[in-house]
């Protein structure tokens, strides 16, 4: 295995709540009242739809709001993984990834541990540079049971949700996450923030027409099927958490692109404008540098 490469859940496409529109030039992400599954495939109009986005919407009037799903593990944290994260603008690469205690971050002295105070009280997260970002793998198809669908999000509502449910399900069914029938729905509340106008996140619930004991039963029954051929979840989940733990940042350069464009819009940089970084160097900018310097000197300060 190659040392410092993050090993992430095969994937065989994207699940959104929007959809890139171009205006005035621009591409722009456009929030959106429905989930949208894309292949991995990008044209120039956009991702190219992935046939189960047609199937799916049968007898749906057209709003794909709920997805059947199953989970590929039984922990959790391997299937959502959610951090405050710091991108760089112009490549989409993570520049500094915490958990509001601690954050691993991108030097010009190489990647540091430091202390890690929360976007709100952290100096260069200022102009939303530094966002809450969850990546949810899940199973859509039997055609592939260890390939899956990732649903990325930078909504607290989204990742409190998933967080909570996953969390209350495992306890529920006796850690067999991996093998309830669920299902990825979208809801809808407005706030304050929101002037009235709905805001949708998304939720993890048991299938539609199943009540939670049917939901465990079956998890029972399809846990000792699994057991009865040979499926080792237990080992699965190792395996991916020796995956996940073996780099530091779990998104690259390549899934970069597609982090800006539908995370990220002009009006982000804020009043800091200069980028946090190039794409076309492997340390950060002089700006940010000289910022991490400081922040890092402070930290020791308060050691």
């Amino acid at each position: 295995m190659l040392k410092g490469l993050v090993i992430t859940p095969p994937v065989l496409g994207r699940i959104s709540i929007g959809k890139i529109v171009e205006k005035n030039g621009k591409r722009l992400p456009e929030k959106d009242d429905q989930f949208t599954i894309t292949s991995q495939v990008q044209s120039r109009d956009g991702w190219l739809l992935h046939p189960l986005n047609d199937e799916l919407r049968q007898g749906k009037e057209d709003k794909l709001r709920s997805i059947p799903v199953r989970l590929l593990f039984n922990e959790p944290e391997l299937n959502f993984r959610a951090d405050y994260t710091l991108f760089d603008r112009h490549s989409g690469r993570p520049l500094c990834v915490g958990n509001g205690e601690t954050c691993k971050r991108m030097t010009q002295d190489g990647m540091q541990s430091l202390p890690c105070p929360s976007p709100d009280a952290c100096l260069l997260a200022k102009g939303g540079a530094c966002k809450p970002y969850g990546r949810l793998n899940v199973v859509i198809s039997n055609d592939d049971t260890l390939g899956s669908f990732v649903f990325r999000t930078t909504g607290f509502n989204s990742i409190r949700t998933l967080a909570a449910r996953l969390q209350y399900f495992q306890t529920v069914s006796g850690n067999r996450l991996a093998c309830l029938p669920l299902e990825l729905r979208l809801r809808g509340k407005s706030t304050r923030q929101s002037h009235g106008t709905p805001i949708f996140y998304a939720d993890i619930t048991v299938r539609s027409g199943m009540s939670l004991e049917e939901a465990l039963l079956a998890g029972k029954e399809l846990d000792e099927i699994r057991l009865a051929a040979g499926y080792l979840q237990s080992a699965l989940d190792a395996a991916a958490q020796k995956g996940f733990s073996n780099g530091t940042f779990e998104d690259n350069e390549e899934d970069g692109g597609a982090v800006i464009e539908e995370f990220f819009t002009v009006t982000d940089s804020g009043s800091n404008p200069e980028p946090l970084g190039t794409s076309k160097q492997s340390t950060p900018s002089k700006p940010l540098a000289k910022k991490l310097e400081a922040l890092a000197s402070i930290s020791s300060k308060t050691d």
